[in-house]
């Protein structure tokens, strides 16, 4: 079908398509279908946690650009679940029909050296950055920068995955020999109070909306607990609100952005990472506001007009690793039996170290008391549940060592 108009609405009934299918592509299928869309995925991977509830899988590789064409030319629209696509794919599907965001967007925000440039050029607050393609640039970097510092490869990561950081000069030749690609970027250490984000929906009409400031604490690289609304004071959360719409426009997105910043001890508000999708901390958006960032995510593919997103409660989220699968099966009802928490399960097929198995969310009046339900929660999670199971599935069983990430 050629591409839609950039005011025409895809009306509910209609196929949308999103490539990738793993969690965030499972949400969004499951929230195109409350709004009345059939969902097909696109990606590699067979009865993925997308696949499990969308209507049909395309399984073929992302440079397969005929599969690509032949998906494009069936879906009324598309959208995509995670950055490491090649771009020349989404082009491939935007000459068929409508792709939000845009392949352009993801050109940058898929490679954080583009990223960082798009940032600087745009006098957008942002650690001090070099490019670095040798260890003698490295070397001649850190003079320039500093230390500590963080080294980053340009493209392909995510959880902390390609991210090093240099104490001194005993890091770095272990640092730059770890990475297979010698294109990297070297980043200044920012002396942080808090890390934040802030939620992005803009529609083709230049409307911007955000669900406020969420805060967010990592572990070992991956996002562990996000709550809302963020512990830091209203001029700051409004500077972070403004600062995140203002990339919004000057990227010219048409959908959903992640703007991921620090917060300094002085208050400065830093752009660290962008995030042309739904992300990892907007997960609490499904009991916190009206508008989900998944259904948001739908308006903003076929045209309705952009839900609310007024806060309806302070709300936490913890998110649930393959780790907690290594005693045995969780404990599912001691979690769910706390009043106010909901559990979110993922239905991959093998609980592993470090891989994302699902999230708890947690809501409360108060910020602080959502944290205590939802920690409260995951920790029952590992209580013994009277009974043992040695099947591998991540829903009855223990965690294995082996397997895809």
């Amino acid at each position: 079908m050629p591409p839609l108009s950039d005011h025409h609405v895809i009306p509910p009934g209609e196929i949308l398509g999103v490539f990738g299918s793993g969690q965030l592509g499972r949400m969004f299928a499951l929230a195109a279908a409350q709004l009345g869309y059939r969902v097909w995925t696109f990606s590699p991977d067979s009865l993925s946690p997308a696949g499990q509830v969308c209507e049909r899988e395309f399984i073929a590789d992302y440079t397969d650009l005929a599969a690509v064409r032949e998906f494009a030319s069936q879906v009324a629209g598309i959208t995509f679940e995670f950055e490491n696509i090649p771009e020349t794919t989404i082009q491939a599907a935007e000459a068929l029909t409508r792709v939000r965001p845009a392949a352009r967007v993801l050109g940058i925000c898929q490679h954080r050296l583009r990223e960082k440039q798009f940032l600087a050029q745009r006098g957008i607050p942002h650690a001090p950055f070099l490019p670095v393609n040798s260890p003698a640039e490295l070397e001649a970097a850190i003079r320039v920068i500093g230390l500590p510092a963080i080294l980053k490869t340009a493209g392909f990561g995510y959880d902390g995955k390609g991210q090093y950081r240099l104490h001194d000069a005993a890091d770095l030749s272990a640092a730059w020999a770890s990475a297979a690609t010698p294109e990297r970027i070297l980043e200044g250490w920012v002396d942080f109070a808090c890390e934040v984000s802030v939620l992005v929906a803009r529609g083709v009409d230049g409307q911007c909306v955000t669900w406020g400031v969420f805060e967010n604490q990592h572990a070992r690289g991956i996002l562990d607990v996000t709550q809302t609304p963020a512990r830091i004071d209203p001029q700051t959360a409004q500077v972070a609100t403004e600062l995140a719409c203002h990339v919004a426009r000057q990227i010219e997105l048409c959908g959903l952005l992640c703007v991921e910043m620090f917060v300094t001890h002085a208050g400065e508000v830093l752009v660290n990472e962008l995030a042309p999708r739904p992300h990892n901390s907007g997960h609490l958006t499904i009991e916190a506001s009206v508008t989900s960032q998944f259904a948001q995510q739908v308006r903003l593919l076929t045209g309705l007009p952009l839900g609310e997103t007024t806060l309806r409660q302070p709300t936490a989220m913890a998110n649930l690793l393959g780790e907690l699968w290594q005693s045995g099966t969780p404990n599912w009802s001691a979690a769910c039996a706390i009043p106010g928490v909901q559990l979110h399960l993922y239905g991959k097929t093998e609980a592993l170290p470090g891989r994302k198995m699902g999230h708890l969310t947690a809501v409360a009046p108060t910020t602080s008391a959502a944290v205590d339900r939802v920690l409260l929660a995951r920790q029952a999670l590992i209580q013994s549940t009277g009974s043992a199971n040695s099947d591998n599935s991540p829903v009855s069983g223990t965690a294995t060592q082996s397997g895809r990430f």
